[in-house]
């Protein structure tokens, strides 16, 4: 079959993140359909965006033809990545002809987080007699309007909830990442034999092949606290405000004369700054920063560590569920996780590998932590274990593939 798969911050290994798209189009490919990435030139999610001197522009990526829409730049959630928006939704309706008769979708994915997209992926659909699947990553306008502070009556807000609702009520299915959202979707619309649930997960090879080096300072810092004796907690990902690191400083503050305890925050961010900040006002011993590390690297740095942090802000939006690709990244790794995360799911939980906690509250992670370094190495393992046992079980990108595949037909 033809997928036209659109999402307009799909990424791949040579940009960066999302990587979603990638990997789900690559299982496919395997399995013998042809994928058609369409995507925006520009991205903040990358860490590198391709150079388009076109304003379209053709690129074959493991087999999976990529078509770049040249958009524009932008910083932050401002008015320009507003227009970048609207720059890429111009430019699929202004070159759908082009895809149509070059490409001959039997399959149409609208995918960019946003639900602008579907406008131009029904046109296309309705024209070719295509499947239509709306996927959801994160409930727009309710995530900018929690999260970014919008009002529901911000022009732009009115106009993506009529997209949600538009969606919700033309596509043949709508595939959600987050396991809890059939409620909302029912109150906007949508029936319930159309909803499914697909999460994130890991790929396989990535962490089978992934063999580069941790770089020497990173090597250098674990294994001198190692050596000391410290039981390491790490994070590894970006610092920003979503991340909650500010509260796991807190936790650290609350433990701050526990002389074998580490917590190392491997990454950058718009927060980084004000976080090095706060472990200098409160004078925190056991807190260490290191730079980001390249995807191949993670597996090795991730091995020396002993367990692994990860938060969310405590947010009414998050009752729908989260399927956060970090999560699965560090059940991957064998390593026991705290998870500080008030949701209507917990994967942690459910896969007994680590403890869970409630958002926002420094004190329940900074028993988790103690907890944790209480155990044995032996018990330690045993909830690592589990967690790599659970999402090979459910969570490798060709389980995932295989059971989205089964929408095409």
């Amino acid at each position: 079959m033809n997928i036209l798969y659109i999402n307009h911050y799909a990424g791949a290994p040579k940009y960066g993140m999302e990587f979603r798209p990638y990997y789900l189009s690559k299982e496919w490919v395997k399995r013998g359909h042809n994928v058609i990435m369409v995507a925006s030139s520009y991205s903040h999610v990358r860490s590198k965006n391709p150079d388009l001197k076109n304003k379209i522009c053709v690129e074959i990526i493991d087999n999976i033809i990529y078509i770049w829409f040249k958009t524009l730049k932008y910083k932050g959630n401002g008015l320009k990545r507003v227009l970048n928006i609207l720059d890429f939704i111009f430019l699929l309706f202004r070159y759908s002809n082009d895809l149509m008769k070059k490409y001959n979708p039997d399959i149409v994915i609208a995918s960019s987080t946003y639900p602008l997209d579907i406008f131009p992926a029904y046109f296309i659909s309705k024209i070719k007699n295509s499947k239509l699947i709306f996927e959801v990553h994160d409930l727009w306008p309710l995530t900018a309007i929690e999260i970014g502070g919008y009002s529901k009556w911000h022009p732009f807000i009115v106009l993506m909830q009529f997209a949600e609702n538009f969606a919700y009520k033309n596509s043949d299915y709508v595939v959600s990442i987050l396991p809890n959202a059939y409620e909302y979707m029912k109150s906007h619309g949508l029936p319930y034999f159309k909803y499914i649930h697909i999460p994130n997960g890991i790929n396989l090879k990535d962490w089978q092949e992934s063999n580069e080096e941790a770089p020497k300072m990173h090597k250098e810092l674990i294994e001198n606290l190692k050596m000391k004796g410290k039981v390491i907690i790490g994070y590894l990902g970006t610092h920003g405000r979503a991340n909650a690191l500010d509260i796991l400083l807190d936790a650290a503050n609350l433990l701050n004369e526990e002389k074998n305890l580490a917590i190392i925050l491997v990454g950058d961010g718009p927060e980084k700054e004000k976080l090095i900040e706060k472990t200098e006002l409160y004078k925190l011993k056991n807190v260490y920063f290191l730079p980001s590390v390249s995807k191949l690297a993670i597996p090795q740095i991730i091995e020396m560590m002993d367990a692994l942090y990860v938060g969310c802000k405590n947010l009414p939006l998050y009752k729908y569920g989260v399927s956060a690709n970090k999560i699965y990244d560090y059940m991957m790794s064998g390593k026991p996780i705290i998870q500080s995360i008030s949701a209507g799911n917990d994967i942690v939980k459910n896969a007994k590998c680590g403890i869970s906690v409630p958002a926002e509250d420094s004190r329940q992670i900074a028993i988790a932590i103690k907890k944790l370094m209480s155990m044995t190495k032996e018990e330690r393992e045993i909830l690592g274990t589990n967690g790599r046992n659970y999402v090979l079980k459910y969570h490798t990108y060709e389980v995932l593939a295989s059971r989205y595949e089964k929408l095409f037909y």
